[in-house]
C-alpha cells in the first residue's frame, strides 16, 4: 500500500473511533434511542456527517506530522549544509514545484530504507512534503530518480490529498451511519441491563469493519488518481524519463521473490484477485501503456 494513503487511512480510523467514543462517553445525541430502539433518521445522518467530515480533516491536518514521525524522515532544509547529492534532491523538487505552479515549496526528506520508494503528503499545496528513501536513490539513475520526483510534485499540484479527504468524508459518513445501525440491532440480542454495553463495544467493531470496507471505495479513486500523477509527472519531467522510471521500478518488481511480488514504490501493487480492491495503485503494466499511448 502506497505511504500517501496507508497514513491517511490510518490516522482516519484512529481519529474517527476516537472521536466516536469519546462522544459515546459523554452521551452525546446520536439520533437512536436505546431504551425503544426508535431511529430518527435526519439527526443520525447529520451526526454521522459531522463526525465523518471532522475526522477525515483532522487525519489530513496530521498527515504530514504522521508521515515524519513514522518514517524517521530527515528533512533537507536548503539553508543547511547539505550534500551534493542531498541538495541536487531538494532543487529537483524546488524545480519541479515551481514548473506546477506551486508557490510554495513542499518540505524535502530522505528516510533510511531499503526498500524503493516515494511519497508525498500534507494538508495542502502550501503545506506538504515530498520523501524518497535510500534505497529509491541508490537503486535508479538519475533520469529514473527525476521521473519519480517529478510524479509526487504531480500528486500536490493536483490536490490528491484534500479530494480524498473529501471522498474519506462521504465514506466516513455512511461508516459512522450503518455501524450506529448495526450496533443497535446486535444491541436488541442482549438483556436490556447490558444492551448499553453491547452497542458501545459493538459500535467501535463495527466502525472499524465498516472503515476497512470503506477503504475499497478510496483505494480505487486513489487508482484512477495515479494515473493523472504519471501524467503529470510526464509533463514535468518529460514523457520518457516518466516512462523510463516506471520501467526501473518494473525491472525491480521482476527481480523481487514471488511471495514478495508487491512493492509500494510510487505506491505500486501487482497483487491479483481480490486484494487488488484494497491495493492503492493500478497495475505498473497498464500505468506504463497508458503513458506510451499519450
Amino acid at each position: 500500500m502506497g505511504r500517501r494513503i496507508l497514513f491517511f487511512l490510518l490516522t482516519n480510523v484512529l481519529v474517527l473511533t476516537t472521536i466516536m467514543i469519546v462522544l459515546s462517553v459523554f452521551g452525546i445525541t446520536t439520533g437512536i434511542d436505546l431504551n425503544t430502539g426508535a431511529v430518527n433518521i435526519p439527526m443520525l445522518l447529520t451526526y454521522s456527517a459531522v463526525i465523518g467530515f471532522a475526522g477525515s480533516f483532522i487525519s489530513l491536518a496530521m498527515s504530514r506530522w504522521m508521515a515524519k514521525k513514522m518514517m524517521k524522515v530527515r528533512v533537507l532544509n536548503p539553508d543547511d549544509q547539505l550534500s551534493p547529492y542531498e541538495r541536487s534532491i531538494v532543487e529537483k523538487v524546488h524545480r519541479f514545484s515551481r514548473s506546477a505552479g506551486l508557490t510554495v515549496m513542499p518540505e524535502v526528506g530522505i528516510y533510511h530504507s531499503q526498500e524503493v520508494n516515494a511519497f508525498a503528503t500534507g494538508p495542502s499545496k502550501r503545506s506538504s512534503l515530498v520523501a524518497v528513501s535510500t534505497g529509491l536513490l541508490n537503486s535508479m539513475d538519475e533520469d529514473a530518480v527525476e521521473g519519480v520526483i517529478a510524479h509526487e510534485v504531480a500528486h500536490i499540484a493536483n490536490g490528491d490529498m484534500v479530494t480524498m479527504t473529501l471522498l474519506q468524508g462521504v465514506v466516513n459518513t455512511f461508516v459512522v451511519f450503518f455501524s450506529r445501525i448495526a450496533a443497535l440491532v446486535a444491541s436488541r440480542f442482549v438483556k436490556q441491563e447490558l444492551q448499553g454495553v453491547v452497542y458501545f463495544v459493538s459500535g467501535i467493531l463495527f466502525n472499524i469493519l465498516f472503515s476497512i470496507l470503506g477503504s475499497i471505495v478510496v483505494m480505487a479513486f486513489s487508482r484512477y488518481r495515479e494515473f493523472h500523477a504519471d501524467a503529470g509527472g510526464a509533463d514535468l519531467a518529460g514523457k520518457d524519463k516518466m516512462i523510463h522510471a516506471l520501467q526501473s521500478l518494473q525491472h525491480h518488481v521482476n527481480r523481487i521473490d514471488t511471495e514478495q511480488a508487491a512493492i509500494a514504490t510510487l505506491k505500486i501493487s501487482n497483487k491479483a484477485g481480490i486484494s487488488r480492491l484494497f491495493s492503492s495503485h493500478p497495475d505498473l503494466n497498464e500505468r506504463i501503456r497508458r503513458l506510451q499511448a499519450k
